[in-house]
């Protein structure tokens, strides 16, 4: 519960899945302890499992953007001066990006306009996006995944933002701000 409150989840979803895993490590053992000739294809039938029945994700609307490297976003920032741009630089591996994803799917579908566009790059993939930005895409990072607002190609806001100190200040996304 810890873990996935830590993560930044708060559904009941993430507990439940967070729990059955722990309930699968935990009966993997006592088969093991009990018989090794049940807990071997017992812990097959996990791995198979969990490769052929992965976890669902968000497949509802999005009009979102998904750009394959950082020149492919400065391209599309200089062909649209006018539009803005609300940008989220995640990681697919990282427990935070992947229970904002549905969240920011729904946003763009939401408020998406002709002059307000919605994008993702993957920072895990595309580091040079991580540096530009001045992102941490560690395992530890607790900067995925971030929100740029970026209006004429600069930078106009973020989240989560860092204070004088470097260290990362608690808030609620805003899109736009005076």
């Amino acid at each position: 519960m810890l873990r996935t409150r830590k993560a930044g989840s708060v559904t009941m979803v993430n507990y439940l899945s967070a729990s059955f895993v722990y309930t699968k490590i935990a009966n993997l053992i006592l088969w093991l302890y009990a018989d090794v000739r049940y807990g071997l294809p017992y812990g097959a039938i996990l791995i198979l499992a969990a490769l052929l029945l992965p976890e669902p994700t968000y497949s509802g609307p999005e009009h979102v953007t998904y750009f394959r490297g950082l020149q492919t976003l400065e391209d599309e920032l200089k062909r649209h001066k006018s539009t803005t741009w609300v940008i989220c630089l995640y990681a697919a591996w990282h427990p935070a990006c992947v229970n904002f994803a549905p969240v920011f799917s729904e946003l763009s579908a939401s408020y998406g306009l002709d002059n307000l566009k919605f994008g993702k790059i993957d920072v895990g993939r595309y580091p040079e996006a991580a540096a530009k930005y001045r992102v941490q895409d560690g395992p530890t990072s607790r900067q995925l995944p971030t929100v740029l607002v970026l209006s004429e190609g600069q930078e106009k806001m973020r989240r989560p933002q860092a204070d004088h100190t470097g260290k990362l200040q608690k808030s609620v996304l805003f899109l736009y701000e005076n």
